[in-house]
């Protein structure tokens, strides 16, 4: 298992083909440690964090999907990530495009959740404004709890009927993503802690309505190029400054986090 540790740096000059060394003080972290530094501040009211992979260069995904990046370390805080939530929030987009099934977290997971005071398994919310979903898939036939999906009033009515036999079926907006009211349904039902796990559509969303609380940002060593999909993509330009909150290492790995910056 690659170690998680604090990111060290000696602030001395690399030579082409070294490696910053992890230093005395780059001890590695247990998951206790881990879910300490990415516990939540006290707060009240929904708050959205994001958690993405990139490229080197920007990319959330090599031949169409976020499998080839990442890792190992990234997968274990992507499972830690998920212990906190109350819900996973997702785009359908990439819950087809990355095979997802049902939301279930493993056994150590569920009894630390329960622990705590949470569900054994998180909420699943999932967002498409065609309500373009199959009922029949293992998000729904053997998902804990049903799930909710956001879907807007122009989704044909058959379709979300359907997913109405297996599904929360919740209406945000006419012919857009209404951002506010998904937040606003999201608190009624409890779910304040949310894990956005894409996709990007979702997360240009998100961030354009000012939503973001925080944005866990993994950052793979690999550069991809290409025309593929970026963290942020199909909205109009705006303007958000998150401050640094962590910053930690695996192998030429980095784990940032970053906090919306409301000064």
């Amino acid at each position: 298992m690659s170690a998680i540790t604090e990111f060290v740096s000696t602030g001395k000059p690399v030579s082409a083909g070294e490696r910053i060394p992890a230093g005395d003080a780059a001890a590695a972290l247990s998951d206790d440690d881990l879910l300490q530094r990415y516990a939540w501040p006290d707060g009240d009211g929904v708050r959205i964090r994001l958690n993405f992979v990139t490229s080197l260069d920007g990319a959330v995904t090599v031949g169409g999907v976020s499998g080839p990046l990442g890792g190992e370390a990234d997968h274990r805080v992507f499972d830690l990530l998920r212990r906190q939530a109350h819900v996973v929030l997702l785009g359908a987009g990439t819950a087809r495009d990355e095979g997802y099934g049902a939301m279930r977290v493993d056994e150590a997971s569920g009894a630390w959740r329960q622990a705590h005071g949470l569900a054994a398994h998180p909420a699943f919310a999932l967002v498409s404004g065609r309500a373009n979903l199959d009922p029949g898939s293992d998000i729904f036939a053997n998902a804990p709890t049903r799930p909710i999906v956001f879907t807007l009033a122009s989704a044909a009515a058959e379709r979300r009927a359907a997913l109405a036999e297996v599904a929360e079926v919740v209406v945000v907006g006419e012919t857009s993503l209404d951002i506010a009211g998904l937040v606003a349904e999201l608190h009624e039902r409890g779910l304040t802690d949310v894990l956005c796990e894409g996709g990007p559509r979702l997360a240009s969303a998100l961030f354009d309505a000012d939503a973001v609380a925080e944005l866990c940002l993994s950052l793979d060593s690999l550069a991809v190029g290409g025309s593929g999909p970026r963290l942020t993509s199909g909205v109009a330009a705006f303007s958000r400054r998150f401050h640094l909150a962590g910053a930690l290492r695996a192998e030429d790995l980095l784990l940032l986090r970053y906090r919306r910056a409301r000064d």
